[in-house]
């Protein structure tokens, strides 16, 4: 039984299987690894040899736990993944999509079958709970099956199309732009890579991939499936090393295209930058400030539970996490009281447990981030809960307390920042107008959730609120949660770049242009 991110419930074969995984995955940690361009592992710039001050890839369950060592990527090892890529890209987007798909399928198939051992390096390497990284490497494996199949049923994106003069036939042609940049974040580590160089490689492009640096060993793992696979010798290279060194070197090497998830910051340079000499595609995910509004007639258990899920699943390391939380005055307090119940119940502490809800987050710098926004929390508003030390049971690892916060100024930052951490602002309202007037209040705009009895409230908010993926009632997650080909991961505002989101049905066009094609008989 596939386990996505809904539930592991009564699936003890996963279970099983992600625990022996575990101790598997423990006994393969600490080597030293390379880069690999054009089907080569290579050493950085050095080109062989020993590794020169070596990236360490540490486990923020236990900073002691080294998950790997990678080469420091230099920009002319950006240049030469370039290259290589190029010169696979002839080879490789004339070859017929069929067959890149058959290679494509072939590498969801093998991710499908080794689940368990991804699920437990995700786990360890980025301190995802086992259902958490379950869901991560199915998605992946679903996300490269969906853009197969897109490309298919679109009969690999030939139309034809009408005519002017007796004889005279015209198609449009969709094709690939060439050689792609895809830098990866660390909070999906396999599905937004898989994602991004799955889309980029069906529609016939090739790709560098720069994983982040908390997540390298799995961006790895990711390239090595697509070899097995069979995909050739530099059609996808990998290039290791952090997003500030390399930043610089993905926007002047020559792409013709980049795609990136990750902040608003880094986002928005790529897309001011990228372009200067012509324009060339970039597509973007930024993040995200999403709210879930809960009006009086909502189920309260149910809003609850969705809330709490959404919130501080992977300790708010999601885009699509909610941080904000508008409620109807009249079902205030009781919502409150039931939300803090429910956060109260997730255990926080090693997510290789299988009770575990929430584990590390991914470094010093988060947890800098998550103390700085309690102690604004005390000091102007009310903390409801949070604060407090992490379980003495705890690792020794970046553990935190999930926190929810009211009586905040409507103008303060923590309504209006993305914190990616595990603290959640809560608020009462008037009305579901007021409530959707004030989930608008931000330069976002990817998920937002409603609990509601009422239809014609559920429509209102979907008409009003301003946000590419919503949802009503959903218990499993009032903000999370989206699927290849269930729900389009589109970003709005300052969200997203292109208005087509991943998980949908137009996300593989982006990856391509248009020719339109001729021929007089």
């Amino acid at each position: 039984m596939k386990v996505t991110y809904v539930t592991m419930a009564g699936n003890e074969e996963a279970h099983a299987a992600y625990e022996a995984a575990v101790s598997t995955v423990r006994g393969t940690l600490g080597g030293t690894h390379r880069i690999e361009i054009d089907g080569v592992a290579i050493g950085g710039a050095s080109f062989g040899g020993a590794i020169e001050s070596p990236v360490e890839d540490r486990s923020p369950i236990d900073p002691s736990v080294v998950v790997g060592r990678f080469p420091a990527a230099t920009s002319q090892d950006v240049g030469r993944a370039l290259e290589s890529a190029r010169k696979a890209f002839t080879s490789w987007s004339g070859r017929p999509w069929r067959e890149r798909l058959t290679i494509l399928r072939a590498a969801a198939e093998k991710i499908s079958s080794c689940a368990s051992e991804l699920a437990a390096l995700m786990s360890i390497e980025v301190g995802k709970n086992r259902l958490e990284a379950y869901g991560d490497a199915e998605e992946s494996a679903d996300l490269l099956r969906y853009y197969c199949d897109q490309l298919e049923q679109a009969g690999g994106f030939i139309k034809p199309l009408g005519r002017l003069l007796p004889g005279e036939d015209t198609l449009s042609v969709l094709r690939p732009y060439g050689v792609w940049g895809v830098i990866s974040p660390f909070n999906f580590p396999m599905a937004l890579a898989a994602g991004m160089t799955g889309g980029a490689l069906a529609a016939g492009n090739t790709v560098v991939l720069k994983p982040a640096s908390e997540a390298a060993l799995t961006g790895l793992r990711l390239h090595q499936i697509l070899q097995e696979a069979g995909l050739p010798a530099g059609v996808c290279n990998i290039v290791t090393g952090s997003g500030s060194r390399l930043g610089r070197a993905f926007l002047e090497a020559g792409f013709d295209g980049l795609v990136f998830t990750g902040s608003k910051e880094v986002g928005m340079r790529l897309l001011s930058g990228f372009g200067r000499d012509y324009p060339r595609p970039v597509i973007v995910e930024m993040g995200g400030k999403n709210p879930a509004v809960v009006t009086a007639s909502a189920d309260i258990e149910k809003a609850a539970q969705g809330v709490a899920r959404s919130a501080f699943g992977y300790g708010g390391q999601k885009c699509s996490a909610c941080s904000r939380v508008y409620v109807e005055q009249s079902v205030y307090d009781k919502f409150v009281d039931a939300l803090v119940d429910v956060t109260r119940s997730l255990k926080v502490g090693d997510p290789l447990l299988r009770d575990v809800y929430l584990g590390p987050l991914i470094n010093e710098r988060a947890v800098a981030t998550h103390n700085a926004a309690l102690a604004e929390a005390r000091r102007d508003g009310r903390l409801l809960m949070g604060g407090e030390a992490p379980p003495a049971d705890a690792p020794p690892g970046y553990f935190v307390m999930p926190a929810i916060v009211d009586n905040l100024p409507a103008d303060h930052r923590l309504w209006r920042e993305e914190l990616f951490a595990p603290l959640l602002c809560v608020a009462p309202v008037g009305s579901l107008d007021e409530a959707i007037e004030k989930a608008n209040r931000t330069e976002y705009g990817l998920t937002a959730g409603v609990f509601s009895g009422d239809e014609k409230e559920v429509q209102r908010f979907f008409d009003g609120v301003q946000a590419g993926v919503v949802y009503a009632n959903r218990r499993t997650g009032a903000t999370t949660g989206a699927w290849p080909g269930v729900q389009s991961f589109c970003g709005w505002k300052a969200s997203g770049s292109s208005g087509k989101g991943g998980c949908g049905p137009y996300y593989v066009q982006q990856f391509m242009r248009e020719q339109s094609r001729t021929i007089v008989r």
